[in-house]
């Protein structure tokens, strides 16, 4: 499957601890800066990070459940290949990141069965990695 690299710019009102985040706890390669802003290569996408103000959600996500968990409303991330998803898992683990949904597999057994795992960056936006078997299942109902 090939897949045109995203573009997402989000807020973080801790310029510095979101820089330390992205680029040192998930080794994503800086790009472009400025004092206000930081582009990383976000697993093949461009993620900026933009010095703003502390948003309503960043204090306190919205959620909903999903296979037993409360998923936090907003977040985002990337689909994985399976193996990278178990790699970056225990680099997380190893740098004690505290998840909001610890690393497992969710619909044991069903259509759409996939790995998962939920973290806050330290600005309080939520991001969720995931990793198919059967990429075919991505979008099956």
């Amino acid at each position: 499957m090939s897949v045109a690299p995203f573009h997402l710019a989000i807020p973080v009102y801790d310029l510095a601890a979101a820089r330390h985040f992205y680029g040192e706890v998930f080794g994503c390669a800086e790009g472009r800066s400025s004092e206000h802003w930081v582009d990383f290569n976000f697993f093949g996408h461009q993620l900026v990070i933009h010095e703003a103000p502390k948003m309503a959600y960043q204090e306190s996500a919205a959620s909903n459940p999903v296979d037993g968990h409360d998923v936090p409303v907003p977040h985002f991330g990337v689909v994985l290949g399976w193996a990278d998803w178990e790699a970056l898992a225990e680099r997380l683990r190893s740098r004690e990141t505290t998840f909001v949904i610890e690393p497992y597999v969710r619909f044991k057994g069903q259509v759409g069965e996939q790995a998962t795992m939920f973290l806050l960056d330290p600005c309080g936006n939520a991001l969720e990695f995931k990793a198919f078997k059967d990429i075919g299942q991505l979008f099956a109902r």
